[in-house]
């Protein structure tokens, strides 16, 4: 498991970078399958 550690002034975070990874993809598909709904639409 990989993970960031971000200081910011007197805050520490951190952060997954796996569950970013999963996050991202799911935000592709899901805008992937809202362009092909679209697309559907317009035939």
């Amino acid at each position: 498991m990989s993970s960031r550690i971000i200081i910011d002034g007197n805050a520490i975070y951190e952060v997954d970078e796996e569950c970013l990874r999963k996050k991202k993809e799911k935000e592709q598909e899901e805008e992937h399958e809202k362009q092909q709904e679209k697309r559907k639409n317009k035939t």
